[in-house]
């Protein structure tokens, strides 16, 4: 009777222990309102017209404003590239001026994605152009413009388009399949997950991706 009880007891407070709670996945914050403003914005620094990508260039302002040094590398690299087409379109600028807007762009990004991939022992720029898939001529331009040798304006707007369309497949190409939305209370866990899953991947190194085979 005794073990009976003493089973019965056991059994009873277990019904009576409170349930544990599944803790939910920490929340990834982003710079941006919601999937359309990011849409909005690569298309618009994409589209060429200088009006759409300035008001495009405005929200990458108040997104960095907001992130920080958080911001995805990718994005800060093509706000500065298009800044440069803005300024040439707008005819404020004279062509050396130009040239070293263009230049201090071009080598900002060799230098970032040659950092990235840069292991303890260094690795010749023009071995990791080519693991990356970037033009040996633009690592050459990057050279140049290092070494106090200006370009010619022609060649830089081509460093600029080589670039640009570099970041669109590498980058902003990748992430149209994800929900880049923040996370409202009213979701559930499942969208939260998928949510996170999806700005983990846009906040991960921009650089890190596979070469064309």
């Amino acid at each position: 009777m005794a073990g009976s009880a003493g089973l019965a007891w056991r059994r009873g407070r277990q019904s009576f222990s409170p349930t544990r709670k599944r803790l939910k996945p920490l929340r990834t914050v982003v710079a941006w309102r919601g999937r359309a403003e990011w849409d909005q914005v690569m298309v618009g620094l994409y589209c060429g017209d200088s009006r759409l990508q300035q008001e495009a260039l405005d929200r990458v302002s108040a997104w960095k404003s907001r992130y920080g040094p958080k911001m995805p590398l990718a994005v800060d690299c093509t706000a500065e590239l298009i800044r440069c087409k803005v300024l040439d379109s707008s005819g404020r600028l004279r062509s050396h001026e130009l040239i070293l807007s263009y230049g201090l762009a071009l080598v900002r990004f060799v230098n970032l994605i040659t950092e990235r991939k840069q292991k303890m022992v260094s690795i010749p720029l023009r071995k990791l152009a080519i693991e990356v898939d970037i033009p040996i001529w633009v690592v050459d331009l990057r050279h140049e413009l290092t070494h106090g040798k200006l370009p010619r304006l022609a060649l830089c707007r081509k460093g600029c388009d080589v670039v640009l369309d570099w970041l669109r497949k590498t980058y902003w190409s990748r992430q149209l399949g994800n929900n880049l939305c923040e996370e409202s209370e009213e979701e559930d866990e499942e969208e939260e997950q998928e949510e996170m899953e999806a700005n983990t991947e846009l906040d991960s190194d921009p650089w890190e991706f596979k070469p064309h085979t």
